[in-house]
């Protein structure tokens, strides 16, 4: 029986679930796949609900959201792969000794197409002390906008991940002054599902879990320009030399998880941000809204990396 698997949105730190995909690995453990799109971030979890989707990849912040405003919501995380977080800050000119302490005197643009980056930044900006109300912040801007606005000087630092970063970079028009992976965990990632699809095709769900498993041991030992090669099909608007330069940076910085167990202090993390930052009031708990039971059991088995 097929399995609908959505995306959240296109977007290059998603590189190993592209993997798992053009490489057949889902196929391979015996899963049909019928793989689309979300029409809009905000309504990826909504189509989990509804049944339009059976497994869907994305934030579990979207996963709290619904929880927060969804009163039947029963979705479960399962099956991680981006474990740390993508974004990163940039400036015009080099600036070695950034601190976040620094974002109160300059002129800041986040990022508007979805709420998670600025929720995480803003909660470590509480961590060290600062108010984030007071950052002088130009909101409401894609980050296209905002990378052009960068270049002409309107703004100091810009929030965005790949493969705006190293377009920048190519380009000499930016530096990278932050990148928030260096936190730490912070789960971005993983599949999701309604409790009784989990139940109900459980061994399917299973199958997708080893996919996984399988992918992100290839990615591992896998180089930037040899996961860029394998993904180039979803991102033929990029030049194979921007590709491969993010693909190596976001693997040197340990975004993408190496088995697909979504650890406690991940999810934590997260929802501290979305609660400082009002966006979910308490937040689902990890037991209420996560479950590593599958890829428990698919880590016990030692499966070997894709071929």
């Amino acid at each position: 029986m097929t399995i609908i698997l959505q995306e959240a949105l296109r977007g290059a730190f998603y590189a190993p679930f592209y993997v798992a995909l053009e490489r057949d690995a889902f196929n391979a453990e015996g899963v049909d796949i019928k793989f689309t799109s979300s029409p809009h971030p905000d309504k990826t979890a909504l189509r989990v609900m509804d049944g339009t989707v059976d497994v869907s990849w994305g934030g579990p912040m979207r996963v709290m959201q619904t929880y927060q405003h969804v009163p039947d919501c029963d979705i479960v995380c399962f099956g991680e792969v981006v474990t740390r977080d993508p974004f990163l800050l940039m400036g015009r000119t080099p600036r070695p000794d950034f601190k976040l302490a620094d974002l109160m005197s300059l002129k800041l643009a986040t990022v508007s197409e979805v709420p998670t980056p600025w929720l995480c930044l803003q909660h470590d900006l509480r961590l060290a002390g600062l108010d984030p109300a007071k950052v002088n912040r130009v909101t409401g801007q894609t980050m296209g906008e905002n990378m052009a606005a960068l270049k002409a000087g309107k703004v100091d630092v810009i929030q965005v991940f790949e493969p705006f970063p190293s377009l920048l970079l190519a380009e000499g028009a930016g530096h990278i002054w932050h990148e928030a992976a260096h936190r730490g965990h912070t789960s971005y990632t993983c599949f999701y599902a309604r409790r009784g699809t989990l139940s109900s095709r459980r061994d399917e769900l299973k199958r997708m879990v080893r996919a996984i498993d399988r992918t992100e041991k290839w990615v591992a030992t896998a180089s930037g320009k040899e996961i860029a090669r394998v993904i180039t099909p979803y991102f033929k608007d990029l030049p194979p030399a921007v590709l491969e330069a993010l693909c190596t940076r976001y693997k040197a910085l340990g975004i993408w998880g190496k088995n697909p167990i979504l650890p406690r202090s991940g999810y934590d993390r997260l929802r501290d941000g979305l609660v400082s930052g009002g966006f979910v009031s308490p937040g689902a708990t990890f037991e209420q809204a996560v479950d590593n039971s599958l890829a428990e059991e698919v880590i016990r088995e030692n499966l070997p990396p894709l071929a």
